[in-house]
């Protein structure tokens, strides 16, 4: 089967003075942080981009790699205040989440200088995002090509636009040092090029191909298209203005997307990795449609 290669996300910002908006040193026990009162779309921003920090930064990975205990433990309660976080936030006390968000962004901090010192500066921190532009200038480089050679695919000009006017603001933001606002934006505009260019490439002969070894390779694969799709509704969502709750069509596709994953987890699970690839690949159409429904075009 013929399947696109994808490129990895880039590292987040690390430093929670810049992410939070908060005045924040570094200290050897985390003291707690009362931020400013937030509104509810600004406390999901803050969590989508806490909860990727801790989970899939470079920061992240370079504390697995060190092995330093204090490292590893300072994370592991960032994760604990993360998860207090986001059960504070169900339970409708934003105060109090916003209070952790910030407490588990200080602690990777810490986690962080524990792992590399140093690493978090501003020339580091601008090094960095130039090096994710470019991962996204490829990344629409190459949606630009599969449209030409795909000129009939609707909305795919429009798409490209948007990821183009996305990369400016990312920019605009970097030059004006707002590098959490910048980090947000650029990490939209990466989200919504590797998903356009992974729907695009879909079963098609023209590009590169990857062919898998094994059914359980192909699932592992398809897991990681199903991430990113979700991921880019979950940044939709969070940025959609006056939105307090999903509409029920969009409800309605990313709960039939989580079954359908739920079915492949455990499909998988069971060592049917080729029934798991055609549920994965079910729920992954559901997300593009919900995408589609927040005024994205997404082909596939």
């Amino acid at each position: 089967m013929r399947r696109a290669r994808t490129l990895a996300v880039g590292w987040a910002v690390l430093c929670p003075a810049l992410l939070l908006g908060q005045p924040t040193a570094p200290t050897d026990k985390a003291r707690p942080v009362q931020p400013a009162p937030l509104d509810m779309e600004q406390l999901e921003k803050r969590l989508l981009a806490v909860g990727r920090l801790i989970e899939q930064s470079s920061a992240s990975r370079q504390i697995e790699a060190s092995g330093d205990a204090g490292a590893l433990e300072r994370r592991a309660k960032a994760r604990d205040s993360y998860r207090q976080a986001l059960a504070a936030r169900d339970a409708g006390d934003s105060a109090r989440a916003a209070q952790l968000t910030a407490q588990a962004s200080t602690l990777m901090f810490q986690a962080a200088r524990l792992a590399a010192p140093g690493l978090v500066t501003e020339g580091n921190w601008r090094a960095d995002f130039d090096a994710r532009l470019e991962s996204v200038k490829a990344l629409l480089a190459a949606q630009q090509r599969i449209s030409a050679e795909k000129p009939n695919t609707p909305g795919a000009l429009e798409t490209g636009r948007g990821i183009e006017k996305l990369i400016e603001e990312a920019r605009g933001l970097a030059t004006a040092q707002q590098q959490g606002q910048a980090d947000a934006v650029l990490h939209q505009a990466y989200l919504v090029a590797k998903v356009a260019v992974s729907s695009m490439r879909g079963g098609d002969t023209l590009v590169r191909s990857l062919n898998f070894a094994t059914p359980e390779e192909e699932y592992r694969y398809e897991l990681d298209r199903n991430d990113t799709h979700l991921m880019l509704v979950k940044v939709l969502t969070a940025e959609k203005s006056k939105m307090t709750g999903m509409d029920a069509l969009l409800k309605g596709l990313v709960d039939k997307a989580a079954e359908l994953r739920r079915q492949a987890e455990q499909e998988a699970t069971g060592g049917k990795h080729a029934l798991a690839v055609e549920r994965m690949e079910g729920s992954t159409r559901e997300l593009v449609r919900a995408i589609r429904s927040l005024g994205i075009f997404i082909p596939g």
